[in-house]
């Protein structure tokens, strides 16, 4: 099997306010997977997040990338984080913009970032003129600009409404197939990390570890028939038993 694109060795993380969020946490991320962090809130799947990102560094243990550095990373927050100011098209430039191309360069890779999302047309729109999931759309649009070998997304679609979360999780998966970049995904949601994911990592209540990892060997070219499906089921069953010994419950 190739090295991982990056691998967390022994990483612990201790907070000033002395938190341990982390301690002991060994994961590795594969060139191309969809790997989903599953956990309870505070478990410290952001935290790791945030780490591979080189957002927050960990108090012990180490980050091992396969060419010794960091790759070109995309992140998506929680919350869209637009610029209230700028119309659509200037909140996906911002990234082209700080790594020095012009509007002119840049006009065709934000076109394009835009259409990937399903925005085309919505460049002059403001944030305040958009719905919930189409902020989103334009907050995954900006992190794609730069076209990152690495996609970080931490629970973006938590405070959805479930049909646009459904929607979302489906063009995700149109996106991960047409570009096929490594993709990292948090969420507390069992049915949301069965149907994205090749792999998930169950985290335990905090300090988090790995409980336990499980393969989703379904094809990614996923709808409605593999959440209607047997497979998807018993996925889910796994993967919610597992959550559930994690946090100290029975097994």
């Amino acid at each position: 099997m190739a090295a991982p694109v990056v691998a967390l060795k022994g990483v612990g993380k201790i907070f000033d306010n002395g938190v341990a969020a982390l301690a002991g946490l060994d994961l590795d991320v594969r060139e191309g997977e969809f790997l989903t962090l599953l956990g309870p809130s505070g478990c410290g799947k952001s935290t790791a997040l945030r780490m591979i990102a080189g957002l927050s560094t960990p108090t012990s243990g180490a980050l091992v990338w396969r060419d010794g550095a960091s790759p070109e990373v995309g992140f998506v927050f929680q919350e869209p984080t637009l610029m209230p100011w700028a119309r659509v098209w200037n909140n996906v430039y911002l990234p082209l913009r700080l790594r020095g191309l012009s509007k002119a360069e840049a006009a065709p890779v934000v076109g394009k970032a835009l259409a990937l999302v399903g925005l085309a047309g919505f460049e002059r729109a403001f944030p305040r003129e958009l719905s919930g999931g189409m902020k989103m759309r334009v907050s995954i649009a900006r992190a794609l600009a730069l076209r990152p070998p690495l996609l970080l997304m931490d629970e973006p679609f938590a405070a959805l409404d479930e049909i646009t979360r459904t929607r979302l999780n489906n063009d995700l998966l149109a996106l991960k197939a047409e570009l096929g970049t490594t993709i990292v995904f948090v969420t507390h949601s069992v049915f949301e990390s069965v149907y994205l994911s090749t792999r998930i990592a169950v985290f335990s209540s905090r300090p988090g570890r790995i409980a336990e990892t499980i393969e989703v060997s379904a094809p990614l070219a996923r709808g409605e028939g593999f959440r209607l499906s047997s497979d998807y089921a018993d996925c889910c069953g796994r993967a919610s038993a597992a959550l559930n010994a994690a946090m100290g419950g029975a097994p």
